[in-house]
């Protein structure tokens, strides 16, 4: 996990995603570094537009929910998040799958 999170990091800075960068940052964490782990993650990554899998991850849809509950709060009733319909968690996943090919 800790090489996805490395990919995301460098994709936020703006650094390329390569396998120097990416073993950079999993070594500065004081994790050992798994060569083999970072190549596959890069070659993983390597078609794939990570703003794109970013916007369409499973978190984006929970985020969704708590701000528009504060947006209506007029009422006093508690009320309950719904779970995500099929086809959002189908499209969610869709997108994390591109993530690992």
């Amino acid at each position: 996990m800790e090489y996805v999170y490395a990919a995301l990091m460098l994709h936020k800075l703006e650094k390329e995603v390569n396998e120097a960068n990416v073993a950079s940052v999993v070594k500065a964490t004081g994790a050992e570094v798994n060569e083999a782990q970072v190549k596959a993650l890069v070659a993983s990554l390597a078609d794939v537009n990570i703003e794109d899998a970013i916007k369409a991850a499973p978190v984006a849809v929970a985020a969704a929910a708590p701000a528009a509950e504060a947006a209506g709060g007029d009422d006093k009733k508690e009320k309950k998040a719904e779970p995500p319909s099929e086809k959002q968690e189908e499209a969610a996943m869709e997108g994390l799958s591109s993530l690992f090919g």
